[in-house]
């Protein structure tokens, strides 16, 4: 496997657009409309890369990967974090999350996805799953 991304946001266009770049490319995706849903979500489907917003309800982004950090099942799952514009995750916050991305708001669909393919290893002419 590899390819498998959550994506959660509670902003339902963020989540679309998203989401909808990254299966136009190949990647499976599976979605959450807050951190509650995501947290469960992660769980079950152990996905290869979690994209989350940090401030979403009911869980936050990063409370979310701290309680994933603590999982056997989740701990290694990396995390893209998309913030608002002009909002800073302090560094010591991020230390133990598995954070290894950040992408302010408002960003570009491509961008997400150049960030993704980085992230996972992959180049543009590479589909996921495949090796370099």
């Amino acid at each position: 496997m590899g390819g498998k991304i959550l994506v959660a946001d509670d902003e339902a266009h963020i989540l679309h657009i998203v989401s909808l770049k990254l299966a136009k490319a190949g990647y499976e995706v599976v979605t959450a409309i807050d951190g509650e849903e995501a947290l469960e979500l992660c769980l079950a489907e152990r996905p290869d890369l979690l994209i989350t917003d940090f401030q979403m309800p009911y869980l936050t982004g990063l409370e979310l990967c701290q309680r994933l950090s603590r999982h056997d099942k989740t701990k290694d799952i990396p995390v893209l974090v998309l913030t608002a514009r002009g909002f800073e995750i302090q560094p010591h916050k991020m230390a133990g999350a598995n954070i290894v991305g950040v992408l302010s708001k408002p960003f570009s669909p491509r961008e997400v996805l150049a960030k993704v393919q980085a992230l996972m290893g992959q180049t543009d002419s590479q589909k996921p799953g495949e090796s370099a």
